[in-house]
């Protein structure tokens, strides 16, 4: 019976844990793919001015424009903004499994 009481802590750990390189990873991609796809939408759309609220991102991303070149720096830009972000959840949410596992014994 012990043993399998540690087995099922050792899957409970192992499960609940996220791995933060992959989480990022995949906020990464999203976010960059977000970005390129919205600012290539506007720049194919064109129009007097073009995504004026979406420029915004100026203020923040060095370099950026809505335009193709700035869709491709604002993927770099989204995809870095997306990992560290995945980064960060994961950590967070490491840190309160681990203290509700602590607490729990």
């Amino acid at each position: 019976m012990d043993s399998e009481n540690l087995d099922e802590e050792l899957l409970t750990r192992a499960v609940l844990r996220l791995n933060g390189s992959v989480l990022g990873l995949v906020f990464g991609i999203l976010l960059g793919l977000i970005i390129f796809v919205a600012t290539n939408w506007l720049v194919i759309k064109g129009g007097v001015t073009v995504g004026p609220h979406l420029g915004l991102l100026s203020n923040f991303f060095i370099f950026y424009s809505v335009s193709f070149v700035g869709s491709l720096i604002g993927m770099i830009y989204g995809f870095v903004t997306g990992y560290l972000a995945g980064l960060l959840v994961a950590w967070v949410y490491n840190g309160i499994v681990a203290m509700k596992s602590r607490r729990r014994h």
